[in-house]
């Protein structure tokens, strides 16, 4: 009887490695307290008594541009007037946020003034593990 010899494949030099789980998901902070935080600076800036400057961190380029000649429209006008910078008086009205997608998320923080209210809308997006505002209007 013919033997029959057994052929083994070669064995691989390296060891698979287990597949690898989905890094955890980013731990951010809660984002009311930014949105009516900035939502109140935003104010304060336009009414001139603030610094654009000292939220600068939490703002693209791009909403620090649109606010800065929102800025100087403001002086512009104030300046006109023969007015001027005053600290506006207000109270925070209620805050909405919603999360269309995760890691981006939309607030409306309503303002109430001595003359009218004010809706500052806000959309902030995750960078790293904080939030950052990509967009700013006041209304």
């Amino acid at each position: 009887m013919p033997s029959h010899a057994t052929v083994l494949a070669p064995t691989p030099s390296f060891v698979e490695s287990p597949p690898q789980s989905p890094p955890p998901p980013r731990r951010l902070p809660d984002p009311r307290p930014l949105a009516e935080a900035l939502a109140r600076c935003v104010v304060e800036i336009l009414a001139g008594t603030r610094d654009l400057d000292q939220i600068a961190r939490w703002l693209t380029a791009e909403v620090y541009s649109h606010l800065l000649k929102r800025v100087v429209l403001s002086q512009r006008a104030r300046r006109v007037r023969a007015e001027s910078p005053s600290r506006p008086i207000f109270t925070m009205g209620s805050t909405v946020i919603c999360e269309p997608e995760s890691g981006i998320v939309e607030a409306v923080v309503i303002i109430h003034g001595r003359a009218r209210s004010r809706a500052i809308a806000l959309r902030l997006e995750a960078l790293d593990t904080r939030w950052r505002a990509c967009a700013v209007h006041v209304l």
